[in-house]
This record gives structure tokens, C-alpha cells and sequence, in this order.
């Protein structure tokens, strides 16, 4: 508590000038054309992340977008987060999240990851408290610039391509018009995980959301 009290201010509203404490990354391409693709799933749950907490991408440090502001959670818990968008594209993420790492000092425990996963089906979200990168190409940027697994990262499936298709052209389309209808119910549910990490932690969030049922896996 007396932790959390230290980025309050005087009257119990979270201060404005203190550093943020935690990292969450979205992964992703830039540009307009990317914006919907599944490859972009964590751009995209960032993004609802921001709007659910009146937080605004209006900064650009360290080749990545950034929203700086307060979540605060329905127990009354004040986090100071930066969300970031790296505009590095996916596979030199890492870039953008050590030199931010390094900018703002936080440690690599402190920066939660979230990423598309052809490994998950459609609409199934996993939490990991670190681990390899299971060949998502951003997250093994990120472990080799941190130097550094022990990162935790959210995971949300985008199901494998059908038959024959290139798993690399897979990624870059747009979600179908069936799978669309799934993910809106995921992206919150992404965005739910993230604000459990938050304020219980990783192994309480992992044990909520990676139980199985939809939006879990």
C-alpha cells in the first residue's frame, strides 16, 4: 500500500508528474494498412486499453508511440503505466522496448507483452509470466535486446492458417468477418487480463484467464 500511495497525489488522485511503473506493450506493424490485421492484435488491445482508461498515444520517444497515464482499478488502486505501440514493425520490436526499458527504468518483470499467437485458436487468450519466445518473432526481439525471458506476455490467438496458406500471409490479413465477431469479445477480455496483472499480479491473473472457457486458453 505505502507503494502505491507514492504515486498518489495529496488528495488520493493519481499524480501526473510521476514516473510510470509498469510497461505494457502492444506488438504490431505501424501504418494504417496493418491496422486490423491479426498480426496487430496488440496494437489493438493497447488501443482499447487507452480508450477504456482516457489515455491518449500523443508521444513519440524511442521509436514507439506512447500513452502515459493512470489506470485505475475498481478497488481504487492507482498505476501509473506507459503503453507503448513500437513503430520499429514487429520483427525489431525490441529496439523500441529496451531503449524504453532503459529510459524509464523499468525492469523486465515490469513489462507485460501482448502479441498474436498461431499456436492458440481464435479467441483464446494465455498469460505467461516469461518463457521463449514459442516463434513469435517480436517477442525473441524483445528477449534479445533485454537480454532477458523473465518478461511476462499475454497472448492471443489468431488460430493457424487454412490449408496451404502461408503462415506469413496469414498474419498480415485481416481477421474474417467470423473471427471479427469473436475478437470483439476478446480484445476486452485481453484488456480485463491486463488490468488483473495489475492489481493481483501475474500468477493471480494467469490462474483467471488461462483456465479455459472463451476468451481464455
Amino acid at each position: 500500500m505505502d507503494k502505491i500511495r507514492s504515486w498518489l497525489g495529496r488528495r488520493g488522485t493519481p499524480s501526473t508528474r510521476a514516473a510510470p511503473r509498469k510497461m505494457i506493450v502492444g506488438l504490431g506493424n505501424p501504418g494504417p494498412e496493418y491496422a486490423r490485421n491479426r498480426h496487430n492484435i496488440g496494437f489493438q488491445v493497447v488501443d482499447l486499453l487507452a480508450e477504456r482508461h482516457g489515455m491518449a498515444f500523443d508521444k513519440f520517444q524511442k521509436r514507439a508511440r506512447l500513452a502515459i497515464g493512470n489506470i485505475v482499478l475498481p478497488d481504487g488502486a492507482a498505476w501509473r503505466v506507459l503503453l507503448a505501440k513500437p513503430m520499429t514493425y514487429m520483427n525489431v520490436s525490441g529496439e523500441a522496448v529496451s531503449s524504453l526499458a532503459a529510459f524509464y527504468k523499468i525492469a523486465p518483470a515490469d513489462i507485460l507483452v501482448v502479441c498474436d499467437d498461431l499456436d492458440l485458436p481464435v479467441g483464446r487468450i494465455r498469460l505467461r509470466a516469461g518463457g521463449g519466445s514459442g516463434g513469435q518473432r517480436g517477442v525473441q526481439s524483445i528477449i534479445s535486446r533485454l537480454g532477458a525471458q523473465e518478461f511476462p506476455r499475454l497472448r492471443v490467438g489468431i488460430g493457424r492458417p487454412p490449408g496451404q496458406m502461408d503462415a506469413a500471409a496469414y498474419v498480415l490479413q485481416n481477421f474474417s468477418p467470423e473471427q471479427e465477431s469473436e475478437m470483439a469479445f476478446v480484445r476486452p477480455k485481453a484488456a480485463d487480463a491486463i488490468e488483473v496483472w495489475l492489481a493481483q499480479g501475474v500468477e493471480t491473473a494467469m490462474n483467471q484467464f488461462n483456465a479455459g472457457g472463451p476468451g481464455t486458453g
